[in-house]
């Protein structure tokens, strides 16, 4: 984006987005200024780059969801849907470096670009950069992902930086055998909180849905819809509360036995509610 006049001895552009300002006459014509002045910060052209900064803040924001969203569900994803959304910086940031899989699930490999052509290129486990276009690929949840150590370890040797968590997300496998009949983990109950409002609010900051007395995540896993559940106390409550216990139940409600919880369900259930108790209050002192 180029320079704007603001005035007659003024411009403005957005850089880095943020709103910045230079000289347009005189001797300092061409010299960028550390504050805006006055007459610039109320000029109708900063306060429309402004809003424009805002826009496209909420549209990053926005791209990132969408990838997370599709990274948690294993989503398939059309490869032409990725390629003609690619130009865009915002998308091109949230989607570049994400483990992707094509036609074989055993080929996972890191997305750097997309070809002109519509293809996206790749670099495998193998440090070869690839070419693929099939109809869809998927940006498998970590969970899901095989050998996700060297996976890991590759990606560091590679300098893998990326703006949805995948690769590093914190991942939990559901036990062999949690129990004929268990319907709840206990590991993350009893975090306290000074009141339910900042138990809440943590949830809320974390990205969490909070409903009723519940904080919530959903999971789109195998064509059927999972919710995981963590007990945060009825919203009326303004004491000191603590977290309770984790479960999950179906699309119908239908509370799940733990032997049902899909592995993704399972691994992004206990992430929430291992946020939520790490935000717990710690007693300090002798008597802790």
């Amino acid at each position: 984006m180029g320079w704007l006049a603001a005035g007659d001895a003024y411009e403005v552009a957005l850089i880095e987005g943020k709103v910045t300002a230079r000289a347009a006459t005189g001797r300092s014509a061409g010299r960028q200024l550390k504050t805006l002045p006055k007459a610039v910060r109320e000029h109708p052209e900063t306060d429309r780059l402004r809003r424009f900064a805002e826009w496209l803040d909420r549209h990053a924001a926005s791209c990132v969801a969408h990838v997370d969203a599709w990274m948690v569900s294993s989503l398939p994803v059309p490869t032409g849907l990725i390629a003609q959304v690619w130009p865009d910086e915002a998308w091109q940031a949230a989607l570049r470096d994400m483990a992707v899989v094509g036609d074989d699930p055993d080929e996972v490999g890191f997305l750097r670009d997309v070809t002109d052509a519509g293809e996206l290129r790749m670099v495998n486990l193998d440090g070869e950069t690839v070419r693929l276009s099939p109809r869809t690929v998927t940006l498998p949840h970590p969970v899901l992902l095989p050998d996700l150590d060297d996976l890991r370890e590759f990606a560091a040797e590679l300098g893998v930086t990326q703006r949805v968590e995948q690769i590093h997300r914190a991942v939990w496998r559901r036990p062999a055998d949690p129990g004929a009949k268990a319907r709840q983990v206990t590991e993350f109950a009893g975090g306290t909180y000074a009141s339910r409002f900042g138990l809440a609010a943590r949830a809320t900051q974390l990205g969490y849905r909070v409903s009723g007395g519940f904080a919530t995540c959903r999971v789109h896993e195998g064509g059927s819809l999972t919710e995981a559940a963590v007990w945060i106390g009825e919203p009326y409550w303004d004491d000191e509360m603590s977290t309770g216990n984790l479960t999950w139940r179906d699309q119908d409600g239908r509370a799940l036995v733990l032997r049902e919880v899909g592995q993704v369900a399972w691994s992004e259930g206990m992430r929430m509610a291992a946020a939520l108790y790490a935000g717990r209050r710690v007693e300090e002192g002798k008597d802790a």
